[in-house]
């Protein structure tokens, strides 16, 4: 069967692999149809500067954001041709088939686009920080970052009830979509001073809450400088620690209440993306709307480069078999 992996920076080979052997009792075999990149695919792992014996990576690596088919199962809870958001052990998904067991499975109803449903698999991820920061009603939120993380929290914010909902970018294009999905104002990071900026927006008060999705070293930083007193920075973001600066002093100063929010550390990892999919199947929120391109999977390289130099206005890519 086909996969791809990265063999070097910026490097992605095409292979064939064998296929999953026969499985064991509680295993699900899933024919994968539509597979989206993730930005820590990006900056961790395919843009990442790593040592030469990292490389290559494992077939299907890196790629997470997963949907497909039940093709065979020895779990009763799922059939064949149940559909499915997958989340696959080593990040190893780019491939035409995996094996799976049921705490890595989500159950996608019958009707609309795998490629649309499989932008859910990140957005839980950011269902389940946004939880953080409790009841949003009329508090002001700064969302560093707007791609398909950073919008699906301003998405969540405006749904909520947040009384500003500000999205920071560098691109005037996810600054407009922004606009578009809740945010009450936005700050082109490339041309306006986001400090200032806020105050003049926040008339002095600063936020609330800043959520940290910029994917950005100096993310939390510009997250200290925003939030007020005593107010909440959730950090979403991977990064490499040792790039990572911000004044202590102002922080404690702030007496800051910061969240790391990475729904993988947890003991329930599917349980937001299984929300986010019930608030998708009766209309409360969609993801889908993310999806800016449609790719095959012989164009993984292309998607991966197109989504690291910010090409073609993207947000989210849906690649098929």
């Amino acid at each position: 069967m086909k996969a791809a992996r990265v063999v070097a920076r910026r490097t992605i080979e095409f292979l064939d692999v064998p296929e999953p052997p026969a499985l064991q009792e509680g295993e699900v075999h899933i024919k994968l149809e539509s597979l989206s990149i993730c930005g820590s695919d990006i900056y961790l792992e395919y843009d990442a500067e790593l040592p030469e014996e990292d490389y290559p990576f494992l077939p299907g690596a890196p790629m997470h954001e997963c949907a497909g088919v039940v093709v065979d199962s020895r779990d009763p809870q799922y059939d064949l041709g149940q559909r499915v958001i997958v989340i696959p052990r080593d990040v190893a998904g780019m491939q035409e088939q995996v094996v799976q067991t049921a705490d890595r499975l989500i159950k996608l109803p019958e009707w609309g686009d795998l490629s649309e449903w499989v932008m859910c698999q990140h957005s839980g991820t950011a269902l389940f920080s946004a939880r953080q920061w409790g009841n949003p009603m009329g508090r002001r939120i700064a969302v560093l970052g707007q791609g398909g993380i950073g919008l699906t929290f301003t998405m969540i914010a405006e749904r909520q009830g947040a009384g500003q909902i500000v999205g920071i970018d560098l691109e005037e294009y996810r600054c407009k979509t922004s606009s578009n999905l809740g945010a009450t104002h936005t700050i082109n990071a490339s041309n306006d001073d986001v400090v200032q900026a806020s105050e003049q927006i926040t008339e002095g008060q600063m936020f609330d809450v800043v959520v940290d999705a910029s994917g950005d070293p100096s993310g939390l930083a510009t997250a200290v400088d925003l939030v007020k007193e005593q107010g909440q920075i959730i950090s979403f973001s991977l990064v490499d620690p040792k790039l990572v600066t911000f004044d202590h002093r102002k922080w404690m100063a702030k007496n800051i209440q910061l969240n790391a929010t990475v729904i993988a550390a947890t003991q329930a990892p599917v349980q937001e993306i299984r929300d986010i999919v019930a608030l998708k199947e009766r209309g409360w929120i969609d993801p889908g709307v993310l999806k800016t391109h449609e790719m095959k999977f012989e164009e993984a390289q292309q998607a991966f480069e197109m989504y690291r130099l910010r090409k073609d206005e993207v947000i989210k890519i849906a690649m098929s078999f």
